[in-house]
């Protein structure tokens, strides 16, 4: 929200040109602009949860797979060494994907704010 304010205060004409395409139909101006505001506003909200699922999914598997391996050390120990080994290469990619999430992140809202501003 305040991206778009900054952006409609410092260039007017350009933020408010954004939310509406040229040639657009007078009939379908309001609702243009509607659709449009909402899409900047909603944005980075979508942003946040998408990178809040990745990250609570690889988190959810580890722990899974953690608590199977606890659980098979006593009973089958070269099964639970097995798991120990998937374990920490899916902490690795856990943390490969980590790094990608953060660089999208933060590439995609700069250039959500780089729009508006």
């Amino acid at each position: 929200l305040a991206t778009l304010l900054v952006g409609l205060r410092n260039q007017p004409t350009t933020s408010l040109g954004h939310l509406l395409p040229e040639g657009t139909p007078t009939p379908l101006i309001p609702a243009l602009i509607l659709i449009e505001t909402t899409s900047l506003l909603i944005r980075p909200l979508a942003l946040g949860v998408r990178l809040t699922a990745n990250l609570t999914a690889g988190h959810l598997l580890i722990q899974l797979i953690s608590t199977a391996t606890i659980a098979l050390m006593p009973t089958i120990p070269i099964v639970s060494l097995l798991t120990l080994i998937i374990l920490f290469l899916l902490t690795l990619l856990e943390v490969a994907v980590a790094i990608i999430q953060a660089y999208v992140f933060v590439l995609l809202l700069s250039l959500y704010l780089q729009e508006n501003i």
